[in-house]
């Protein structure tokens, strides 16, 4: 849990929140500070890991591994957490998967593997969490989305393109979904310090360290982030006092990107 300094004013008491690809990087931070605020938090990661158990054990929640770019274990994940705590409230859809390569040196299952699990994992989740929300009759999805979304990437085609399609469901699931009190937000977080930059490094063919300060030159504020400063932002569009930031794009990127979405 948050150390006193760190604690946040409880706004999200008695929710339940899944948080999916949180064994690790900005998933484990959107954890921590949704339970700081109050929340009982559902981890889940692809596989069962002693990180996963850890982290919810630190955070006094529930680990629930399962594939989300599988329809029935999504279902089946969902009724699990149900079972044992209740509806969820608070869907934070964080996991993604990602290779690169030249565009006509992509391969094609990789390709829908990118797509299966990014943007196909999420609407599993959605479809599966929306019976629930419901039920309560309010819910928050917030998506985790990319800056790499908004503008391309080279060598990203794949990941870009289905982090660009997860923009477009949220604002279409904001639209449809707001008149019965299920908000529907993204973040688009710019570089972050989390073990995804391994990949670009190796596609770069340069150090880790390298490949942090050339992504730092490139930022105005001079950095990549940090996770918890993702966090921040899905614990905002989680907050249930605040309802009329609707099928938004909240771009946390240091300045690189300053564009509409």
């Amino acid at each position: 849990m948050a150390s006193k300094n760190e604690r946040l004013s409880p706004n999200l008491e008695g929710k339940i929140a899944l948080i999916t690809g949180a064994a690790q990087g900005m998933g484990a931070a959107h954890a921590r500070r949704l339970a700081a605020s109050g929340a009982t938090v559902v981890v889940n990661d692809r596989d069962a890991s002693p990180q996963l158990s850890a982290l919810a054990a630190e955070l006094s929640g529930l680990a629930a591994p399962g594939d989300v770019s599988d329809p029935d274990q999504v279902a089946a994940l969902v009724e699990r957490v149900r079972n044992e705590l209740g509806d969820i409230d608070i869907l934070v859809s964080n996991h993604a998967f990602m290779t690169m390569a030249p565009f006509l040196e992509a391969d094609l299952d990789e390709w829908w593997k990118i797509i299966d699990t990014n943007l196909g994992g999420t609407f599993h989740l959605v479809q599966a969490v929306l019976p629930g929300m419901r039920r309560r009759g309010a819910g928050r999805i917030v998506v985790i989305a990319s800056e790499w979304g908004v503008i391309g990437w080279p060598d990203a085609t794949a990941y870009s393109a289905s982090k660009a399609g997860l923009i477009s469901l949220v604002k279409t699931l904001g639209r449809e979904l707001a008149p019965e009190g299920i908000i529907v937000n993204a973040v688009a977080p710019g570089v972050t310090d989390t073990p995804q930059l391994e990949v670009d490094a190796l596609s770069a063919g340069i150090s880790l360290a390298e490949m942090h300060a050339q992504y730092a030159a490139e930022i105005p504020l001079g950095r990549i982030a940090q996770p918890s400063e993702i966090a921040a932002a899905v614990a905002l569009l989680s907050d249930f006092r605040l309802s009329a930031i609707i099928g938004q794009v909240v771009q946390v990127n240091g300045g690189s990107t300053r564009t509409r979405a």
